[in-house]
C-alpha cells in the first residue's frame, strides 16, 4: 500500500475531475472512477479535514435496509448489499482486503395506527416486486418471533431478515480511499474556497484552494456532505441541503435479550438495535432546526427524558440499562424532499451533485458513487437509472417523495 502522507499542495495545475470532499461519497466516486477501465482521466480529491473527525462518515451507524417506498431506493440498497457481501472480490481479491458480511437482523417498522400500517403494506409490495424479503407482521407474529416487545398498541409491523441490518461501512470507506490513491487518485489536505465560471457561465473552469493555487478542472463533484451548499454557492448555485443533528446512544442492559434486536423504529421516531454486546439507540432532537456546521454539542436531557423512557416502554427488559457512550452527528438533510440529489446542475453543466442523503448515505454510497462515475465517463447512468435523483427535479420544483425516512 502507498503509505506516503496526504499532501496539501497539488501535483498539477489541471485535473479532469475535482471532487470537493473526501469522505464516504467523495471516496466512492473516486474509487469507481479509478476502477473503470473506460476512464483514463486525472482525479483530485480535496478534503478540508483528513481526520474526518466531524464528518457524517465518522458518525454513521452503518445500517442497511431495503425497506423503502420507491423502487429505485430499494435497488440502490440491493446493490449495496451485493457490494458489501462481495467486497473482497470487488477490491480485486487483494489479500489485504477483508471479507465483509451483513448482520441481517433486519429493520422492524412498528405501526400504531392503520394509516401507517397501510403505508407499510403498500411499500412491502414495492419491495417484494424487487425481490426483497420484507414481510408484514401482525402483533401476534411479532410476539411469537420477538417476545420481548410490548405490542399492545401496535397494529402491524414490517420486517426483513435478508440483507438488512448492520455492515462495516468504515472498512469500505477506508479501502475505497486507500485503493483510489494506489490507482492514481490524488488526495489533498486542503480546502476549495472559490470557483470561477467561464464567460458563458455554463461551466466551472477552475477552483481556488485555501493555499492559493488555482486548479483548472473538467468536472467538479460536490461531495461535501452537510456543507454541500457552501460548496455549491462558490459556483453560484443554491442547494436545499443543511446540517441537522442526530443523536446516538450506546447502552448496556442488565438483562440482555435472548436474541438479536432488529433495528426497531418505534412509532415515536426513536430507533434501537443490537450493537455487538451492547445496544444502540438514536433519535432526532425534539426540535429539528438547521445547526451550525461545527455544532456537535449533545443534548443530555434527550436520553433521560425521551430515549430511555421510550425504549423501556417498548421493551420492558430495558428498564434496567446503563448508558455507555453517546455522540451527536450531522445528517446532510435535503429540505426539499429528503432524497439524494445527483447529476449535473441544469445551467452549470459540469457541476455534479452527490448530496442530500438525509441519513441514507452509507448504504447508498456504492450505487451513487458508481452512477456518478458512469455519468462522468459515459455521460449517462448505465447499471441503474438514477435520473429520478437528478438535480433537475429541484429546478422544476418536482418532489420525489420517499415515505420511509427515519
Amino acid at each position: 500500500m502507498n503509505a506516503k502522507a496526504i499532501v496539501s499542495s497539488p501535483m498539477k495545475s489541471s485535473y479532469d475531475v475535482v471532487i470537493v470532499g473526501g469522505a464516504m461519497f467523495g471516496s466512492s466516486v473516486a474509487w469507481f472512477l479509478a476502477n473503470n477501465p473506460d476512464f483514463n482521466g486525472s482525479v483530485l480529491v480535496v478534503e478540508r479535514d483528513t481526520t474526518y473527525e466531524n464528518s457524517s462518515t465518522a458518525h454513521t451507524n452503518s445500517c442497511m435496509r431495503q425497506q423503502f417506498s420507491r423502487e429505485i431506493n430499494v435497488r440502490v440498497s440491493q446493490f449495496a448489499a451485493e457490494f458489501v457481501k462481495n467486497f473482497h472480490e470487488y477490491m480485486g481479491s487483494d489479500p489485504r482486503v477483508p471479507h465483509l458480511s451483513i448482520q441481517s437482523y433486519g429493520y422492524m417498522y412498528l405501526a400504531d395506527n392503520q394509516a401507517f400500517a397501510d403505508v407499510l403494506a403498500e411499500s412491502q409490495k414495492v419491495q417484494a416486486a424487487c425481490g426483497a424479503g420484507t414481510k408484514i407482521l401482525s402483533p401476534e407474529d411479532i410476539a411469537r418471533d420477538y417476545p420481548f416487545y410490548k405490542v399492545d398498541d401496535i397494529v402491524a409491523a414490517s420486517h426483513n431478515l435478508v440483507d438488512e441490518g448492520y455492515f462495516d461501512g468504515n472498512t469500505v470507506f477506508d479501502w475505497w480511499k486507500r485503493s483510489a490513491r494506489e490507482k492514481g487518485v490524488e488526495y489533498l489536505a486542503n480546502e476549495v474556497v472559490a470557483m470561477t465560471r467561464n464567460g458563458a457561465g455554463n461551466k466551472v473552469e477552475s477552483v481556488t484552494l485555501k493555499s492559493g493555487e488555482v486548479i483548472s478542472c473538467g468536472t467538479v463533484v460536490n461531495a461535501s456532505g452537510p456543507r454541500a451548499v457552501l460548496t455549491s454557492r462558490m459556483a453560484g448555485i443554491e442547494l436545499p441541503v443543511e446540517p441537522r443533528k442526530r443523536y446516538t446512544f450506546i447502552f448496556d442492559a442488565a438483562k440482555p435479550l435472548d436474541r438479536d434486536l432488529p433495528l426497531t423504529i418505534d412509532p415515536t421516531g426513536v430507533h434501537m438495535r443490537t450493537d455487538g454486546t451492547y445496544y444502540l439507540a438514536g433519535c432526532p432532537p425534539n426540535e429539528d432546526p438547521a445547526v451550525d456546521y461545527d455544532d456537535f454539542e449533545q443534548d443530555h436531557t434527550l436520553w433521560e427524558e425521551k430515549v430511555w423512557p421510550i425504549i423501556a416502554n417498548r421493551i420492558p427488559q430495558f428498564e434496567a440499562i446503563k448508558l455507555i457512550n453517546s455522540w451527536a452527528g450531522h445528517y446532510a438533510f435535503n429540505t426539499f424532499d429528503q432524497n439524494a440529489i445527483l447529476g449535473p446542475h441544469t445551467e452549470v453543466e459540469n457541476f455534479l451533485f452527490v448530496n442530500g442523503f438525509s441519513g441514507h448515505g452509507f448504504q447508498q454510497s456504492p450505487a451513487m458513487g458508481r452512477g456518478t462515475a458512469e455519468l462522468i465517463t459515459y455521460g449517462q447512468y448505465r447499471e441503474l437509472d438514477l435520473s429520478p435523483f437528478n438535480y433537475e427535479r429541484i429546478a422544476k420544483g418536482e418532489k420525489y417523495i420517499e415515505k420511509a425516512v427515519i
